[in-house]
């Protein structure tokens, strides 16, 4: 009996200690920070996890400078009994990439249990040159690599200036990779090109080759460029992060091989094209740039009408090729005809060809007197891509008949103005008279001019006048002599003259950055003397450079024209687009007072 007594004193105490034990042990909260490895190459990956042994809240990762998350985060859960015992295990897994080359430190990451807050240790990482990915046939990384493909087609990589090309981007895919999801990384910025994405109405999986194997294939992005100057320019590369689904050399209980999910970068690749300047020889002196096949017609809406109506002259553009982009001729009206400014229409829809439709400028005409009015032929210039050779396209003379109203002393032939849009109009005494103005009626009672209120108005107004015009022509000699304010006056009606489409797009992002940008060049081809294909940022700089202009308002203006070209790929609200307005009418004043 002593013997067994002494057995169960010793086997409770055991019993007791070892649960005190186990109490402690499960009480003490762990949160730590685990690496696949502290050293790998620029062109690997890292996976990181946060670990803790008990439940909690409020987790917040480190900030992952110089890395890139591509992946993650995930959560994975561990709760076990064994032998009576709990273990519990919570992880949150990142997968990173390197940035560059370096050594780097991944900072504390927090949690909240119970009540507290805890933090892991910072982890030490160090990032080397790129690395040989070994060639093992069951590596997930290898399989993607060998089977997934991101590809930039270019139609044509010797084109003219402001000839249309496309790029096309297609993911290529094997049939024993599946891919479960794709996000872009980095979105190419077509420098030095007018460029339009064409909208893709979903995703279509079409079967293909690459490098003679059969694939399937996605088409991800089409895009059409124009290009705005001459030389090698560079097409920046599109790059993708992927999520792929490849096979391990694992097999389940039915003997089907095991897939595991794997992440990948893939890039499509920097291209280059070299752009061929339009020759020289054979150039007409009105040209303005425009390159494709086109018809050009100037129609009237009538051809006969009465003096103070109005009829509308509309000069039109059919065709295909760089149509946003083309400078329509003005219309020559005979100075008798009052003309109002143009209105600007497009119709242009973008597909794989490039820009098809029309463009036209509508004036509206006012006639002033009875006559013929014939209006002269105007030109339309453009480069034909298919003979490769300039073509020039003339209008039909269209004579005007206003029927009926006052005459004219000067001939209708006399009157035509060659590049004068609206001329002063000089009203005759004869313009009203058909008009009857006095009527036949009499006064009963006779009435005496002499000492009546309007004799004596008559007699002291000259008098009354004389400080009046003395006011009046101080204050004219005071303006012109203001030489600084009347070129301030004069640059603010320029400004005014070419932003005018721009202020009626505000609101509408694409439309007003591409008048936005139209106003710039036509402004500078005007104030410069230059043409459009002569465009470049380079150019410009040195242009305004000799014309003395300011090298802050010089870069104003360069940034504005940046901004024009970013504007098409970022989001732009309403505020930013009356911010770049009134800088772009700003700069443009300042280059007007300022450039000799």
């Amino acid at each position: 009996m002593k013997f067994q007594k002494h057995i169960l004193i010793v086997v409770f105490a055991l019993s007791t200690a070892f649960g005190f034990t186990q109490n402690d042990s499960s009480n003490e909260v762990k949160f730590e920070t685990k690496v696949s490895k502290k050293k790998l190459g620029v062109n690997e990956r890292l996976r990181i996890d946060f670990e803790m042994n008990k439940d909690g809240d409020n987790f917040n990762p480190p900030g992952f400078d110089n890395f890139m998350v591509v992946g993650g985060p995930s959560q994975s859960i561990s709760n076990q009994w064994i032998n009576g015992v709990r273990s519990f295990s919570k992880t949150y897994s990142y997968f990173l990439a390197p940035k560059e080359r370096g050594n780097f430190k991944i900072g504390q990451a927090t949690i909240e249990i119970d009540g507290e807050v805890y933090k892991t240790l910072p982890v030490d990482i160090t990032v080397t040159a790129a690395v040989e990915i070994p060639k093992d046939p069951n590596d997930p990384d290898y399989i993607v690599q060998q089977n997934i493909h991101l590809v930039a087609e270019v139609s044509k990589t010797n084109p003219y200036i402001n000839e249309a090309i496309t790029v096309v981007y297609k993911l290529y895919v094997s049939d024993n990779t599946g891919v479960s999801n794709w996000r872009e990384l980095d979105v190419p910025r077509y420098n030095d090109f007018w460029s339009q994405n064409i909208d893709m109405k979903g995703v279509k999986i079409e079967n293909g080759t690459y490098n003679g194997e059969d694939y399937r294939f996605v088409v991800l992005r089409k895009t059409v460029l124009y290009p705005q100057k001459t030389g090698k320019l560079d097409i920046e590369p599109l790059t993708l992060d992927i999520s792929v689904q490849v096979p391990t050399n694992r097999r389940d209980i039915f003997g089907r091989r095991l897939m595991t999910q794997a992440h990948r970068t893939v890039s499509a690749g920097n291209k280059t094209i070299d752009v061929k300047p339009l020759p020289e020889v054979g150039k007409p002196a009105d040209f303005s740039g425009a390159v494709g096949d086109f018809s050009f017609n100037v129609t009237m809406s009538k051809t006969e009408l009465k003096a103070s109506e109005s009829l509308e002259a509309k000069v039109e553009v059919k065709g295909k090729g760089n149509l946003k982009l083309i400078n329509l001729p003005k219309i020559s009206l005979p100075s008798s005809l009052e003309v109002y400014e143009p209105e600007h229409n497009e119709n242009v829809q973008t597909n794989l060809e490039g820009m098809q439709g029309s463009i036209s400028d509508t004036y509206t005409v006012v006639p002033q007197y009875k006559g013929k009015y014939p209006t002269p032929s105007i030109s339309f210039s453009y480069f034909d891509l298919k003979t490769e050779t300039y073509k020039r396209l003339d209008s039909k003379e269209i004579v005007i008949d206003v029927l009926e109203g006052p005459t004219s002393g000067a001939s209708s032939n006399d009157n035509i103005a060659a590049n004068n849009l609206k001329q002063p109009v000089v009203l005759s005494s004869e313009q009203f008279a058909y008009i009857k103005t006095k009527s036949n009626f009499t006064s009963i009672t006779p009435s005496y001019f002499f000492q009546t209120k309007l004799f004596w108005s008559s007699l002291l107004l000259p008098f009354l006048a004389i400080p009046l015009a003395i006011v009046i022509r101080r204050k004219k000699a005071e303006r012109d002599a203001d030489i600084f304010g009347n070129r301030m006056r004069a640059a603010d009606r320029l400004a005014k003259k070419y932003l005018s489409h721009a202020k009626k797009a505000l609101g509408k992002k694409e439309a007003f950055y591409i008048a936005l940008e139209k106003a710039l060049h036509n402004y500078l081809k005007a104030k410069l003397n230059i043409e459009t294909s002569d465009f470049s940022k380079d150019i410009i700089k040195n242009l305004l450079g000799e014309r003395k202009v300011d090298a802050q308002i010089i870069a104003d203006f360069i940034s504005i024209l940046e901004s024009c070209e970013l504007a098409r790929y970022t989001p732009i609200n309403i505020v930013t687009m009356q911010q770049d307005y009134e800088k772009a009418a700003k700069t443009i004043s300042l280059i007007d007072k300022q450039a000799s």
